[in-house]
């Protein structure tokens, strides 16, 4: 295996399911090790105050190439 092949981050995309991510690592000859999820919060003012909301997540798989 080269140097140049080490690990690598993949997010899936806004419009993109999980399995589309693991199919698009797959085709890059990449295998996923760990799932991150990360929470996305949008600002909201209510009554003259700032609060924060959750809107979403973000998930990111980190990949390890694929040894043949």
């Amino acid at each position: 295996m080269s140097k140049e092949k080490k690990k690598k981050m993949y997010e899936v995309g806004e419009n993109e399911s999980i399995d589309d991510c693991l199919n698009r690592m797959k085709k890059d000859g990449y295998a996923p090790v760990r799932r991150m999820e990360k929470p996305i919060f949008q600002e909201v003012k209510r009554n003259g105050t700032v609060e924060y909301e959750p809107a979403g997540r973000q998930i990111i798989f980190e990949t390890r190439p694929i040894e043949e």
